[in-house]
């Protein structure tokens, strides 16, 4: 059970703590290089780290557990149409999110997308999953620490700010995706498979639209291999390890993480200075993620009727 624990919370504060000090690869990478090219780069990087990774896993589980589980019939199914399911939902959500960062701020991007945090609970109501109210009340704290953190300007409407917001509601279908998929394939092969469709149908979308070239990516490659080890490869398999058996909404307050862990490194590593607003919001944030771990409060049982003795 601790070792579940510590995969559920460990898990993804390590994704947020990536993402968040990757930030400054990614608007590297965005001054030189397209949406889809920049992001079909780092999911080929992705998908070739993650193939080597399932590769070497699974020899060593032949070594390990050698004929001691079979694999289900049906696996390869799941896989297949997990990889085409999660795949699709972040490619959409990355590209859209890389267009937007072409017009908005990153803080209002930051913002703006980490509403799938908000759009997570209230989409787990359609589906029957209800989060208890300590969790709403996280969620509540959490936008607001995110204002503060994020949002420095007025909060004017761009068309950059309408790709970001498609963008959250594309991550919250991510998220529940994956809380689907994760219960019947292994995470780290599921995420390999997602890399795959996202390397294909960037790739694709970069062939349509755009005009890569070779030097251009060679102006950004230490960005793009950095992005496409760890912010895609490493990170994106952690999210998908952590979801296993857990709460969709928990997982999605603590990769909110990001946005503080993105303001203290511009703040330790590019000697950004952060305002009072900025410590604010990064204490409402964390007193967000600690609130969502707290254990529910037991409901008292109503005592039985003497009249059924």
């Amino acid at each position: 059970m601790k070792v579940n624990k510590i995969r559920q919370n460990v898990f993804p504060v390590l994704a947020a703590l990536i993402w968040g000090t990757a930030f400054v690869a990614q608007s590297v990478g965005a001054d030189y290089v397209e949406p889809f090219t920049f992001n079909a780069a780092r999911s080929v990087i992705a998908f070739l780290f993650l193939l080597v990774l399932c590769a070497v896993l699974r020899l060593r589980r032949r070594r390990d557990f050698a004929g001691q589980a079979a694999a289900r019939p049906t696996a390869w199914k799941d896989l297949l149409a997990g990889g085409v399911c999660c795949g699709t939902a972040l490619t959409v959500a990355a590209n859209l999110q890389q267009k937007g960062l072409e017009t908005t701020s990153s803080g209002k991007a930051g913002f703006i997308t980490a509403l799938y945090i908000v759009l997570v609970p209230i989409a787990g109501i359609f589906l029957k999953k209800y989060p208890p109210k300590t969790i709403w009340v996280s969620v509540a704290l959490a936008v607001a620490g995110l204002y503060c953190l994020c949002i420095k300007e007025g909060f004017s409407i761009t068309m950059g700010d309408f790709y970001v917001l498609l963008c959250a509601f594309c991550f919250t279908v991510h998220i529940l995706v994956i809380d689907h998929f994760t219960q019947k394939v292994d995470g780290v092969e599921l995420s390999c498979a997602q890399f795959f469709v996202v390397s294909a149908l960037s790739a694709a979308g970069m062939l349509a639209t755009e005009s890569p070239s070779i030097a251009a990516l060679q102006s950004c490659l230490w960005p793009i291999l950095y992005v496409g080890v760890f912010s895609s490869g490493v990170a994106y398999t952690l999210q998908i390890l952590a979801q296993r058996d857990s709460d969709p909404t928990v997982v999605s307050l603590l990769l909110s993480l990001e946005s503080v862990f993105a303001t203290l490194a511009g703040a330790v590593l590019l000697r950004d200075q952060m305002s009072g607003r900025e410590y604010f919001g990064c204490a409402l944030v964390l007193a967000a993620v600690v609130l969502a771990q707290l254990p529910e409060p037991k409901r008292k049982e109503a005592c039985p009727s003497s009249a059924e003795e």
